[in-house]
């Protein structure tokens, strides 16, 4: 059961949900196309905060984060390569803050989901 317009809006099963939008692909792709979907659970005022569901297909590609991000992974396989030489592998129950101005690449390996929210 989902309802987005509660005043509490919920998605139950998230791990599995899939009344996913289309979100194109990742821009500044380095190997593979990675596709995006996803589900806007909430955004407020100036779109802060904003949370969801996001899902991305394997590839490699460029980021830089413009404000915190919140992420919990519950599917996949992925690693993060900070620009500071940090590594950050990913696996379902991974719990990770992207403070923002974070950079570097992520390569996903197997599909992953997580739960983010953006403040």
């Amino acid at each position: 059961m989902t309802n987005l317009s509660a005043t509490a809006p919920y998605i139950h099963g998230a791990t599995h949900y899939n009344d996913l939008v289309d979100w194109g692909t990742q821009p500044d792709s380095l190997e593979g196309e990675s596709h995006s979907k996803g589900r806007l659970l909430f955004k407020g005022p100036d779109n802060s905060p904003e949370t969801g569901l996001w899902v991305c297909t394997p590839g490699r590609w460029r980021l830089s984060i413009p404000r915190d991000e919140f992420c919990h992974f519950v599917a996949g396989h992925a690693i993060y390569h900070g620009d500071n030489g940090e590594t950050i592998e990913i696996y379902p129950g991974t719990c990770v803050l992207f403070p923002a101005g974070w950079s570097g690449e992520a390569d996903v390996q197997e599909t992953i989901r997580n739960v983010y929210m953006l403040s």
